[in-house]
């Protein structure tokens, strides 16, 4: 890859364009052949966004971007497993980590709107402290990798390996998207990827640590997140 031969940026209508396309070539393609794709169309001008529930994403992308910058949102309502886990990334991956914060402290948010607004505008909440810190954070950057997976829950059903971020007109890249939770685990267990500890605790997709509680039998992935509130995103993936 040789990033002097990448555009410094292209226009939104290139972008869409290209998330098109790739949407289409890119569909069986496994997930290393994805990221060095979005490695090569856009070299530094892309990034990988990690909840740190795991370090798979952050791992593949490693392997074929050595140095790739990984953006972690730290809400400030984080279990202390998820910050131990950013930083154990960082410091045994070939990754930079970049961590956004919102713009106010939790108790500047509590000042302003009353304690537990997660509890009684979750909507809100995450707005201020995860939507709005990524949509800054990510200006820099034309396309941007999740690890969101189709059988993750019938909301993510149709994720596709690459698409088009229409509100923050970016392209998003989703090199998992095809993989089971067996595919996961499987590579996990050959790469010895780091994961979140909470994962053997009952958790199974893990958020902040107000809204986030271990799963029962039988629910799936995303059932333990805003639990009882008909609530399954938070808003960064629509």
């Amino acid at each position: 890859m040789s990033i002097a031969h990448i555009p410094a940026q292209r226009s939104a209508e290139e972008l869409e364009e290209l998330a098109g396309q790739a949407g289409r070539d890119l569909e069986d393609a496994d997930a290393p052949d994805i990221l060095r794709w979005a490695a090569d169309t856009f070299g530094h001008r892309f990034c990988v966004t990690s909840s740190m529930e795991d370090a798979v994403v952050a791992h593949l992308a490693s392997r074929v971007f050595p140095g790739v910058r990984v953006v972690f949102l730290d809400t400030g309502y984080h279990f202390p497993e998820t910050l131990g886990t950013r930083d154990a990334v960082e410091a045994v991956m070939d990754v930079e980590v970049h961590t956004l914060t919102p713009r106010q402290s939790v108790a500047e948010q509590d000042a302003e709107y009353g304690p537990r607004l997660h509890d009684r505008d979750p909507d809100l909440c995450c707005a201020l402290r995860k939507v709005q810190p990524l949509e800054e954070g990510l200006r820099a950057y034309d396309a941007w990798a999740t690890g969101l997976r189709r059988d993750e829950s019938p909301t993510r059903a149709h994720t596709p390996v690459v698409g088009w971020d229409e509100k923050r007109r970016k392209v998003k890249v989703s090199p998992i998207a095809r993989w089971s939770q067996r595919d996961v685990d499987d590579y996990i267990a050959a790469h010895g990827v780091l994961t979140n500890p909470l994962l053997s605790d009952g958790y199974a997709s893990i958020g902040c640590a107000p809204c986030t509680r271990r799963v029962l039998e039988g629910e799936d992935a995303r059932a333990g997140r805003w639990a009882g509130r008909g609530k399954t995103e938070c808003g960064l993936h629509g």
